[in-house]
């Protein structure tokens, strides 16, 4: 049938994939994922665009096969084969992630972000001397593994100059975000050409007709629906089951036309069908195994169904599942015994096993164990999700009953972790039949609790959760104080609009099974008891546990596992008003998780350094952590609030910004139930309109957190801000009850900070002496934990009372630091109140004219911001999950934008991008 035109009516699809084609030529880079139901003409637009593309394009095109969507990153491996000689231009652990994840080297389960990354460095260097058109057949059936994989390097490509498409039935999820073009069925006029072309001989009119109908336009249906048809049937006397979906009906089509083949011939194809690498040295082997001769290859290929070159390739990869579908199980595990006798145990002992086990019928120890391995080593290489795949496999086959609980325990846990946790419920159900240990028996209530509570977050997860670490206790004490806090963080995610008697319920029973502080050092059982305690019995309760807790975090060398841990340490050292203590928790959370590669810990440690970056006045830098979560929050699906995002907005005085920030996070925090996200909202809010001397207003935020304050950490901290905003609209005695509650949370903690804090505040509500020896107590010990903003706004305080008393000789002294402190820190609003105050006292500015009003992109602030951060180019598309050609390119618009020339040149442009004029 080669004189069938296979494009016609394809010219908008061809255009569009020719336009990507091209801009790969000229250095810029793009993904496309193709759908459109099977035998629409997708494989067909493939081999015209790769045949166009391969003079002057390198071309790597692979097609991916149901028989592995179990096996961790087989579609990458085969993908990537011919560019891993370029692997060792990769960073080290980008290097190592990718050869762990093909098993080409031992070391521990590689991120699968950092796989993403070695799959853009591979890709890129493939497309060092020419552009790169990478083409993924039948996408649907891809690893997990590697279909994350590729999606992620999807949507980082910029200007790396490679096309990337992803050819595939129905777009899959994990592929949202990208460009799609949906293939459609040919126009009447294509199709009934297209029809009479198939089947030159003629067809009955009704025939023709009916043809047209339900073929609804798919070039193979039209092409290969007549070929079944007998004389008669072409004649008049022929009906299609209309029941049937039109993809079975093609391949009941395909099936027809080959069942005249001689058994043999229709054997190796099976065995080809089941054998997706396309090795041909395989399928000689296996076919040899098998007794098939020479006569049934040339059966086969006299078919048209498939082709043996340097590869094994059928003429349409829908003719690969109609023939593995139509097969009888009996067949299937012929050949796929044939395949495990052949392929090698030593270097690809995954295939092996899994071929072994689809040719096993009974249960089978030996199989089973092997599976166990193999789930174990795609443990190793970051695949969950067939590491559950194999593990439910063995346990099928395990013939046991108690092994076979543990194996689907296992294949449960894996499954939960691979985000499947519906199918770890039901692998749970299984093993729960089962004759099982104490132990077992607790893990699967913990489990049962852990997937439940992932797939509903409801209030019955807390209790479940509660119970299955009262199961554990006495069984795996570790294990046990590991779900103690997960049934506390989920009792505590709501606040105040959450459940006060589950966390009660919760933090006694931690607290009845936990040792008393003075019995323990461990870390984890320390903040353990000190979030129970200031759960319970309050923050003058909590202290002395909390500040052991927080330095045997510091002190002791860290697990993995503390990693996870460590956000309440964190939080520990906020309530506690300690920024020494926050700023290593911070930085310490932040290193090991780049160096663990735990992309799923980072966006949290990442938030709690921008805190930190915020305090110490570093408000650039807390933008590029801003930047970074953002990155990560795009490519994982991280569901982490921006709050960043709102604080930063409000620091810098940008009102339109915070206001809608706040609004977001507001019915964001009421949608998912968490109380934090309001006072993150109150706190920003306040801290804004005090900038902008909208008093009244913060006065409206901040009051809105008055009966929370025993929540601590923000919602405390708004307490400074509405005495603030208080004193400066009068209401006194408002202004006096925030004082009290302030003192309430800062004078038992007795921290150089919180001390500062009380000072400042109190310094508002008193008068004349009192009252600057109180702004001078403030402004010490701020300047003493190195806190910048605090500095600048007690002084802009000072300066303005001061003025008020008619000193502006005195007044001037600190407002003229205050605008220099505010000034540097970005603090824009508070900076023009200091300017504003100036003026008052008799002082004129210079005028500050705002730089370039160049626009630049998000990714161009982005990545000029981490380069005004002394980051190199590699270092800068790291954390950014994008190229260091992408990088170099954007740095290239950024200078021309600015009108600069140099990296030491950012900090001032970018700066002078942010600032509000100064006025005079």
């Amino acid at each position: 049938m080669s004189d069938i035109p296979p494009l016609r009516g394809r010219h908008n699809e061809l255009a569009e994939l020719e336009t990507l084609v091209s801009h790969a030529r000229v250095g810029r880079s793009g993904a496309l994922v193709v759908c459109g139901e099977a035998g629409v003409g997708k494989t067909a637009l493939m081999d015209h665009i790769t045949a166009r593309a391969a003079a002057n394009v390198r071309t790597e095109r692979i097609v991916a096969s149901q028989s592995e969507m179990e096996l961790a990153y087989a579609g990458l491996q085969q993908l990537c084969g011919h560019m891993m000689g370029s692997v060792t231009r990769l960073p080290a652990p980008q290097q190592e992630a990718i050869e762990v994840a093909f098993g080409l080297r031992s070391a521990a389960t590689p991120s699968p972000f950092l796989v993403g990354l070695a799959l853009l460095g591979l890709l890129t260097e493939a497309a060092e001397d020419r552009a790169l058109l990478c083409v993924v057949d039948d996408a649907q059936w891809l690893d997990q593994a590697s279909a994350r994989a590729l999606a992620f390097a999807a949507r980082r490509l910029d200007a790396e100059g490679i096309a990337l498409m992803l050819v595939m039935r129905q777009a899959d999820e994990v592929f949202a975000g990208l460009t799609h073009l949906v293939v459609e069925g040919l126009g009447h006029e294509d199709a009934c050409e297209l029809l009479r072309l198939a089947a030159p001989g003629g067809l009955d009119q009704r025939v023709r007709d009916q043809l047209i109908a339900e073929a609804r336009g798919n070039p193979l249906a039209l092409r290969e629906l007549p070929r079944a048809l007998n004389p008669a049937q072409a004649a008049g006397g022929f009906a299609l089951t209309g029941s049937l979906p039109l993809e079975n009906r093609i391949e009941q089509s395909l099936v027809a036309q080959l069942a005249p083949l001689p058994a043999p011939a229709r054997l190796l194809l099976l065995l080809a069908a089941a054998e997706p690498t396309g090795d041909p040295g395989l399928l000689w082997r296996a076919s040899a195994v098998l007794g098939l001769g020479p006569e049934a290859f040339d059966a086969a290929k006299d078919a048209e169904a498939f082709v043996v070159g340097t590869r094994v390739s059928f003429r349409h990869p829908l003719v690969r599942s109609a023939v593995y579908r139509a097969a009888s199980p009996e067949d299937r595990r012929r050949v796929h015994a044939a395949l495990a006798d052949v392929t090698s145990a030593e270097h690809d002992p995954d295939r092996r096993a899994w071929h072994r086990a689809s040719a096993t019928l009974r249960p089978d120890e030996e199989v089973a164990a092997d599976l166990e391995r193999s789930a174990v080593r795609a443990r190793t290489r970051g695949g969950a999700a067939a590491a559950g795949a194999f593990l439910e496999r063995a346990a099928e086959l395990t013939p046991s009953p108690f092994h076979r609980g543990q194996r689907l325990i296992a294949a449960a846990e894996a499954k939960h972790d691979a985000g499947a946790s519906a199918a770890a419920l039901r692998l749970l159900e299984s093993a729960r039949a089962l004759p099982l240990t104490a132990l077992q028996e607790a893990l699967v209530v913990r489990l049962h609790a852990r997937a439940g509570y992932a797939l509903r977050r409801d209030r019955s997860g807390v209790q479940h959760l509660l119970a299955a670490a009262q199961g554990l206790e006495g069984l795996d004490p570790v294990l046990a104080r590991d779900t103690y806090i997960e049934a506390l963080a989920a009792a505590t995610y709501g606040g105040r609009l959450g459940d006060a008697e589950q966390v009660a319920a919760v933090a006694n029973a931690i607290l009845g099974a936990t040792p008393a502080a003075e019995e323990t050092d461990r870390a984890r059982d320390l903040i353990l008891r000190g979030q129970a305690l200031l759960a319970t019995e309050g923050q003058e309760a909590a202290i002395d546990t909390l500040r052991r807790a927080q330095r045997a975090f510091l002190e002791q060398a860290p697990d993995f596992l503390e990693l996870h841990w460590m956000w309440f340490a964190s939080r520990a050292a906020q309530d506690l008003w300690d920024p020494a203590g926050l700023r290593a928790l911070a930085h310490r959370q932040v290193e090991l998780a780049r160096a663990e590669g735990v992309v799923t810990v980072l966006p949290i440690a990442l938030s709690l350094l921008m805190l930190v970056q915020m305090v110490d006045g570093d408000l650039d830098g807390a933008e590029a952590s801003c930047d970074e979560i953002d990155a990560i929050k795009e490519v994982t699906g991280n569901p982490l609030p921006r709050y960043g995002r709102l604080l930063l907005a409000a620091y810098r005085g940008q009102v339109g910004e915070a206001e809608r920030w706040a609004e977001r996070i507001r019915a964001d925090g009421h949608a998912r139930g968490e109380g934090h996200a309001l006072s993150a909202a109150n706190f920003s809010e306040a801290v804004l309109y005090n900038g902008l001397g909208r008093f009244a207003e913060a006065v409206a935020c901040g009051r809105r957190e008055l009966p929370y304050t025993h929540e601590l950490n923000l919602a405390m901290r708004t307490l400074l801000e509405l005495v603030e905003a208080a004193t400066h609209t009068g209401e006194l005695a408002l202004a006096e009850q925030a004082f009290e509650q302030l003192a309430g949370v800062t004078r038992p903690v007795g921290t150089t900070y919180a001390l500062a804090v009380l000072a400042m505040a109190e310094a508002q509500l008193r008068a004349g002496d009192e009252a600057e020896a109180l702004y001078r107590d403030a402004i010490k010990r701020f300047e003493h934990e190195r806190m910048p903003i605090w500095v600048g706004r007690c002084r802009l305080l000072y300066g303005e009372a001061l003025n008020r008393r008619g000193r502006h000789t005195d007044a001037r002294e600190q407002l003229r630091v205050a605008h220099e402190v505010l000034t540097a820190c970005g603090l824009n609003g508070f900076a023009q109140r200091a300017a504003d105050e100036l003026r008052a006292s008799g002082e004129t500015l210079r005028v500050r004219v705002r730089g370039s009003a160049a626009q630049l992109t998000d990714q161009e602030l982005n990545v000029a911001r981490l380069a005004r951060e002394g980051l190199t180019n590699r270092d800068i598309g790291a954390r950014l999950f994008i190229s260091a050609h992408t990088v170099e390119y954007h740095l290239r618009k950024v200078f021309a934008k600015l009108g600069i020339k140099r990296r030491t040149e950012l900090k001032p442009a970018l700066a002078e991008l942010t600032r509000t004029p100064t006025r005079t």
